[in-house]
């Protein structure tokens, strides 16, 4: 009996600011193919509502991209896009906030997250409302914002107000000024849109695990910054569900703890803005791994690779590896994560189903030469690990 090729599944999410997550597979797959030239590999790049988002969806769903220019998160125009899907039913648009709102578009200089904004996601739901949209699914990730989606209720025609009646300035920094909100210029298209968010639902809006306090240092905050942006987010939760919330309640399946309700923090708090409106806040990876039979190719691996950019504390908490793992245990298939770091708390990764795990980085080096040559040491990586499985084992042949 002629032996069957390995089967090897690759289901790897981005490397943020790097590889989407088209090109980390295929870097993983040429990693493999050097030590098993004839493996049966399935790739599966995955997204998790933040960049590359709409283009996977597009090329998934028979839809397209949709080029515009929108207000960008430091305030400047930026180019950016959103995707309209193929398929039965109402038109639907995929509105990537990373893509005009993402911290990747926030220069290195300027990131202070008291300061930036989502007014251009607001701006893409209006433009997705143009193009005859009535149902818009936004992903969140990747964010480079932590104004509870103020911006983009702006951008959709709300009025926020201090207690002077000025418009309140971008930025998060601002929120505990917030007096009042004016919802009588809201855009009366979204009354009859279906709109949807795919979001991480372990990301809430405040508390001891606000979206300030979690990701407001990633974005550059400072202590003092990050409890000035969870005081105004307390208050922007308040005023939302005073002024806003009862208007769009009905239309809601249960009312909203906007404080609190899973996915309310998504995207620094886009996910309780929206909320706030209509919008019904989804776990991500129900909504975004749709069509794409992930739990059957899994199953019918013999070993799955998935990677991501930094692997720590936070990836079991929603990030693409700790899913594919906790999917793939269910099927009993091993899993190797290749990380392009590893930091505190990586090991927990153990107990969602992560067999074993490894840096790509063969040397220290900035972070410049990483992000450029990530593809590469991806590769290599891969290469190592494979070497190393088949010193250990030998690939024995599996019976057909």
């Amino acid at each position: 009996m002629t032996p069957r090729p390995h089967r090897i599944a690759i289901a790897p999410s981005g490397f943020k600011e790097s590889l989407s997550a088209a090109r980390v597979a295929e870097a993983i797959a040429a990693g493999v193919r050097r030590v098993i030239p004839d493996a049966d590999l399935d790739l599966i790049p995955l997204v998790d509502g933040g960049e590359g988002t709409a283009e996977a969806l597009a090329l998934a769903g028979g839809g397209r991209l949709v080029p515009c220019t929108a207000t960008g998160p430091v305030g400047d125009p930026v180019a950016s896009h959103f995707a309209l899907l193929g398929g039965p039913g109402p038109l639907t648009a995929v509105v990537e906030m990373a893509a005009v709102a993402g911290l990747a578009l926030v220069p290195p200089d300027r990131r202070h997250p008291g300061a930036t904004t989502t007014y251009g996601v607001g701006e893409l739901i209006r433009a997705a409302l143009d193009a005859g949209a009535r149902r818009i699914l936004v992903g969140c990730g990747d964010s480079g914002t932590s104004d509870g989606g103020a911006g983009a209720l702006q951008a959709l025609g709300a009025r926020l107000t201090d207690r002077h009646g000025r418009e309140l300035r971008p930025g998060g920094g601002a929120l505990h000024e917030l007096e009042h909100i004016d919802p009588a210029g809201l855009d009366p298209r979204l009354a009859g849109t279906e709109l949807l968010v795919a979001c991480n639902p372990y990301n809430v809006l405040c508390g001891k695990r606000g979206v300030a306090r979690v990701f407001g240092p990633q974005k550059g905050a400072t202590p003092a910054e990050v409890e000035l942006l969870s005081a105004g987010l307390e208050r922007l939760a308040a005023v939302l569900t005073r002024d806003l919330l009862p208007a769009f309640a009905p239309r809601a399946a249960a009312p909203v703890d906007l404080r609190t309700a899973p996915g309310t923090g998504a995207s620094g708090g886009l996910g309780a803005g929206l909320a706030s409106v209509g919008a019904r806040l989804l776990p991500r990876y129900d909504v975004l791994l749709d069509g794409l039979d992930l739990d059957a190719r899994l199953a019918r691996a013999d070993f799955v690779i998935t990677a991501e950019g930094a692997l720590d504390h936070q990836t079991v908490r929603g990030k693409i590896p700790a899913e594919v793992a906790r999917r793939a245990q269910a099927a009993g298939v091993p899993v190797l994560v290749l990380a392009g770091t590893i930091g505190p708390g990586a090991q927990d990764v153990r107990a969602v189903g992560v067999d074993a795990y490894s840096a790509i980085l063969p040397a220290p080096m900035t972070l410049v030469e990483a992000i450029g040559r990530s593809g590469e040491f991806l590769a290599d990586a891969t290469e190592r690990a494979m070497r190393i499985m088949a010193l250990g084992t030998r690939l024995a042949p599996v019976a057909a």
